[in-house]
């Protein structure tokens, strides 16, 4: 009868410890482990095995519905009865129970869970993708033809492509191939050339990655060592797989995900930072499996177990998944002489708290992991987008208007053809009429954009005053200049993520930063005072005196309380400094703070704290229980006893939303934490109830009874909790916990803002913290309403949420990130035409992808511009969603600055980028653009009324080196020049950020803009050309000579007209081509006759051509800076 007891125990271990995530709506559905107090003696019934298997049943179908990423996402758990087709075969016979349930069912194809036993075989393992990192947009077969298809889908390039082959066709050819071959191999060489760098240095960087050394421990033989510890093996990143031991080290990068089974902490617990996945630098707390924490790390590899995964989804707070332990290693109990009896496996759930995922950093200690996913099936690689090629909206603007001038070519084509009456070869001279025309779409305009770009670039990371900008993708700095949505990350972005106690209101006082001497003096005070009444207890009647103790014991008091109501940990570094880790940045700067007034927190582990007091002894204090904090109950509660005396607290610190309806009636706490809200500060409101001995225990067994319950345990839980704890609580304090913007945030936002912008915030961050940001950040204006949308579980909730905010769109939205993906899932449309329309939205517990996803619909929806910014990995996917993706280099690493197209060192350096920069490489480039179309259309315009005179021959009125020179050493300068104009300073550029709203509409560069350069062409080409044939004598080359010189001077005067801000390259580049042309005309005697060039005839007769052709378009640039000025020049 011995046996009975321990298999009943053995039983009970097994699954008695389980109790649900805080989720009303599936109590039974999930499981976590619950940590029993050593102390207590616990008394449970077992049921049956049938019952046992049925309530695993009805667990699984209870998570399969909470899961509906995907179809083959569906949730499958306790996988003790499943197994892959195959496996069971390979792998080592387990032993089985006459108890244990039949397998039910087995994975299916297209099943991505997994159920892999520790020492799996090859061919299981094979079955899982490899573990490498691959950035790369190209390999060495698709790099050609991606780069060709990427340039060519624009109809300009490849119009360009056509007019350069059809010079190879002897009846198409005119003038030399070479003017038209050499831009286009130009322009694509360089394209070519820089896709070829960035792939191969993205190449360098996987290579290293994938490169890093891991040790993976394997099954010690018995000839191993003496002390029979396992090999290790070190292995690359990229060899490591599904069912492999990993061992890391200290602030060694996670390679892939793992289930965390043992630490080098005895309690099982190890600390990961984050940052590069989630975008939070605070660390996180990650538990080992309790099964294998008790185990040495040389008996793992040689473990009987198994762990099922869930199929991998991209949400890196849920992991869903089971430890089982088929058969336990041997143990001393064995020994003893107890009989044992085989006992059924054992399972343990996996939560999110057991996994440390791809790409965090182990921050202290060693860990042991077992790898369940790899490549591109981990957390880290599921929430990363692949770049695309960004394409520019002056781009794809100056991509339309070819397809404009190519059919106004070809129209005009057909009409000369036409009007000659389709003679002869006609449908030849119809092309060959195309080519001549072929400079209304000059090739040059690409070539001048395109170093246009490279300038733009070189201003931006040569200006002192945004050091360390870099310009990462050139093609875009247009883009700078058109921006409506700003998306920006949180933390390392608008904040340095540096938390700082900046207040303590304790009711009848209040200390400021500036004031915490006072505290700390008081302190030493108490704490000097007080050594002689150690011992006591306190009385009822000096507690109804409290009101009118002195001040040194209320500081005390509520100094003590913020020391030890936290989960802070003091960690030792190797240098032998001590820092203080924790799950919430605020805990820790209120713990550093408590230390700098005199109270330091020397030791603490799972079940004591100790403390330093000012006069250096040492106070001790038992964790007799822990209620921690979460999103819903806003509150953190600790129950300690101090070892002196004796004396039991519960202490409670939280939101003041949920603490006034728990501490005493006050008249100050409302007000006080409005006011501290107002400045930006996070404010928590501390409390305490003293607890005897006898109404501890009567909480304590009550809770016990609870915590065990199958149905309903939580509800239960908090019952007791609030029925012994939590009301009537004595009010202590209220602390201000100021997140330290990084610099000029407010300045900037409000300038951004002013210039037309909205701005969004996208943060993982709670919805506490993100609204104090929003607040301290000036994002939100003074007085204007929040309206919160959180906790959402329905359509008709969002349907009534989204019929407030239409009513109400001056206020600022924040929304937390369920809610969220419930708008994006079921009212898509909706939700992003009315929160386009706020002024400020801040979405809260964002994941990677949800940022991204939001990014691509505002771009979708509105068809405006969105720059994202970022400092974090977890901002890469939205960096590169945007249309122009700004990277921080910041404290989260380099990650984010790699992938964006421009890389910054803080957020206010975004002032500059756009509205200086932004503005002038719009503005410039859209009046280069309009300037280069319009000096081709005009030398075709010239060719179409020469050709209609002399009888609509398809022959080139000017040729060889007259056509080459042209857009070349004959205007290019001048023209390019204007990539240096500007029409306002700098200083008035950013005081009047107004100015930039003119830009977004795009009416520099519009069709209406882009039909008066038509018209000015189309006068300017037929003045010159009909006065030169009305003032032509006798020789036909003279009208060349003559329209030729006018057509020059005029480009050169019309380049002077539009330049706002003359530069001293301007004159120079003016002059030198005057100057260069002169010269060239002595040099081409067979279009130029020397002696009728310097005559007087030639001089006057090409005078009044360019009077006739310039002075109308001076007077009525004149008369419309009168009547309507642009809005620049009212500033000047």
């Amino acid at each position: 009868m011995s046996d009975i007891p321990l298999r009943k125990l053995r039983r009970y271990k097994n699954r008695g410890d389980y109790t649900p995530l805080d989720d009303p709506g599936d109590s039974e559905a999930r499981i976590a482990l619950h940590s029993p107090n050593p102390d207590m003696t616990r008394v449970t019934t077992i049921g049956s095995s049938a019952n046992a298997s049925r309530r695993n049943r009805d667990f699984r179908s209870g998570l399969r519905g909470r899961y509906v990423d995907e179809p083959e996402e569906e949730a499958q758990l306790l996988g003790d009865a499943e197994r892959f087709d195959g496996v069971d075969e390979d792998s080592d016979e387990r032993a089985t129970s006459p108890e244990t349930p039949a397998p039910s069912r087995t994975h299916g194809p297209k099943d991505k869970s997994r159920t892999v036993p520790f020492h799996p075989p090859e061919r299981l393992q094979s079955r899982y993708p490899p573990n490498t990192v691959r950035n790369q947009k190209y390999n060495v077969f698709t790099f050609l033809p991606v780069v060709f298809y990427e340039q060519f889908k624009f109809f300009f390039n490849l119009y360009f492509l056509l007019v350069a082959l059809s010079q190879f066709i002897p009846a198409l050819k005119i003038g030399f191939i070479v003017t038209y071959v050499a831009p286009l191999a130009f322009v694509l060489c360089v394209t070519i050339g820089k896709e070829a760098y960035d792939d191969y240095k993205r190449h360098l960087r996987d290579k290293e990655a994938n490169s890093q050394r891991y040790l993976i421990l394997q099954r010690a033989d018995a000839s191993s060592t003496e002390e029979g510890y396992p090999n290790t093996r070190s292995v690359p990143s990229s060899s490591l797989r599904v069912g492999d031991l990993v061992h890391l080290e200290k602030n060694q990068r996670v390679p892939a995900d793992l289930v965390l089974l043992r630490t080098s902490d005895a309690s099982g617990t190890c600390f990961i930072r984050t940052d590069q996945l989630d975008g939070e630098t605070d660390w996180k707390l990650r538990v080992a499996v309790p099964e294998t924490q008790k185990l040495a790390e040389k008996d793992l590899p040689s473990l009987d177990a198994e762990i099922y995964a869930d199929p991998p989804i991209k949400d890196i707070h849920t992991f869903v998944g089971t430890f089982t332990l088929n058969k336990p290693p041997p143990t001393t109990a064995a020994d003893s002489g107890l009989p044992m009896q085989h006992l059924p496996p054992s399972i343990s759930p996996l939560t999110a708290e057991n996994i440390l995922w791809s790409n965090t950093v182990l921050a202290a200690g060693s860990a042991v992991g077992f790898v369940v996913y790899t490549g591109s099936e981990t957390r880290a690689v599921m929430n990363t987008s692949h770049p695309e090629t960004k394409v520019g909206l002056l781009d794809l603007e100056i991509n339309r208007l070819a397809k404009i001038l190519c059919a106004v070519t070809f129209a005009l084509s057909i009409v000369l053809v036409a009007l000659n009456g389709f003679r002869g070869q006609w449908y030849i001279y119809v092309f060959r009429f195309l080519i001549l025309f072929s400079s209304i779409i000059p090739i040059s305009l690409r070539v001048n954009l395109d170093m246009g770009k490279t300038v733009y670039a070189s201003q931006i990371m040569n200006d002192n005053e945004i050091p360390g900008t870099i310009v990462r993708t050139s093609t875009l700095p247009e883009e700078l200049g058109r921006i409506t949505y700003l998306l920006s990350d949180k933390t390392g972005t608008l904040t340095q993520n540096e938390m700082e106690m900046r207040k303590l209101h304790m009711g009848t006082m209040s200390y400021g930063a500036d004031a915490m001497d006072e505290v700390a003096h008081q302190l030493a005070v108490a704490f000097g005072a007080d050594q002689s009444h150690q011992g006591s207890v306190a009385t009822g009647a000096q507690l109804a005196t409290r009101g009118r103790r002195d001040m040194s014991s209320r500081v005390r008091d509520v100094v003590l309380s913020l020391a030890l109501c936290h989960n802070v940990t003091p960690v030792t570094n190797d240098d032998g400094t001590v820092t203080y880790q924790a799950s919430s940045p605020d805990e820790v700067a209120i713990v550093t703070w408590t230390a700098s007034v005199g109270l330091t927190l020397v030791f603490r582990d799972r079940t004591k704290m100790e403390l330093q007091t000012p006069t250096g002894s040492r106070i001790t204090f038992d964790i007799l229980d822990i209620f921690p904090f979460t999103s819903e109950s806003k509150r953190m509660g600790i129950v300690v006893r101090d070892t002196q005396t004796g004396e039991i607290t519960f202490l409670q610190k939280g939101a003041d939303v949920v603490m006034m309806k728990i501490v005493q009636r006050n008249d100050w706490l409302e007000e006080e934490t409005a006011n501290m809200a107002r400045e930006g500060l996070r404010t928590l409101v501390v409390a305490r109830k003293r607890l005897s001995a006898q109404l501890y225990n009567e909480f304590a067994s009550r809770y016990h009874a609870a915590s065990i319950k199958l149905e309903g345990r939580n509800a239960a839980m908090e019952g007791v909790v609030t029925e012994f704890l939590e009301h009537d609580l004595e009010l202590l304090g209220l602390t201000g916990v100021e997140d330290k913007l990084q610099d000029d945030v407010k300045s900037t936002l409000e300038l951004l803002r002013n210039a037309g912008i909205k701005i969004w915030m996208l943060t993982g961050d709670k919805v506490e913290t993100a609204r104090c940001i929003a607040i301290s950040t000036k994002l939100v204006a003074r007085n204007q309403y929040i309206h919160e949308m959180s906790k959402l579980k329905t359509s008709d909730q969002v349907r009534d949420q989204l019929d407030f905010l239409q009513n109400k769109l001056d206020c600022c939205l924040v929304i937390d990130g369920d809610s969220l993906q419930l708008c994006l899932n079921l009212f898509q449309n909706e939700f992003i035409e009315i929160s386009t329309k706020l002024s400020a939205v801040v979405a809260c517990r964002c994941s990677p992808t949800q940022k991204a996803d939001v990014a691509r619909l505002i771009r979708k929806f509105t068809k405006k511009r969105v720059c994202c910014i970022g400092d974090g990995g977890n901002d890469v996917s939205m960096i590169q969603a945007a249309d122009v993706g700004v990277g921080i280099v910041g404290k989260e690493g380099k990650q984010a600055s790699l992938a964006a197209d421009f890389s910054v060192t803080q957020f206010s350096f975004l002032t500059k980028l756009l509205l200086w920069h932004g503005r002038n490489s719009y503005r410039r480039s859209a009046k280069l653009a309009q300037f280069v179309i319009h000096r081709g259309l005009i030398i075709s315009i010239m060719q179409a009324v020469f050709s209609a005179i002399f009888y609509f021959a398809p022959i080139a009125l000017y040729q060889g080196w007259l056509l080459a020179g042209y857009a070349t050493v004959y205007t290019m300068a001048p023209v390019f020049s204007l990539v240096l104009d500007r029409d306002v300073s700098e200083d008035l550029a950013l005081l009047y950020p107004e100015l930039y709203k003119e830009l977004v509409k795009g009416r520099s560069l519009s069709y209406k803009t882009f039909f008066m350069w038509c018209m000015i062409s189309l006068y300017q080409g037929a003045a010159i050309m009909i006065m030169s044939l009305v003032l032509f004598e006798n020789e036909f080359l003279h009208i060349v000579s003559i329209s030729f010189t006018a057509l020059i001077l005029n480009e050169l005067i019309m380049v002077a007209l539009e330049i706002t801000t003359w530069h001293v390259y301007m004159v120079i580049s003016e002059v030198v081509t005057l100057f260069f042309y002169v010269i060239s005309i002595a040099f081409l005697p067979e279009y130029f006759d020397l002696t009728f060039v310097v005559s007087l005839g030639f001089a006057w007769k090409t005078a009044v051509i360019v009077a006739i052709s310039t002075i109308p378009l001076y007077i009525i640039k004149l008369i419309r800076r009168k009547v309507a000025p642009a809005a620049s020049s009212k500033l000047l």
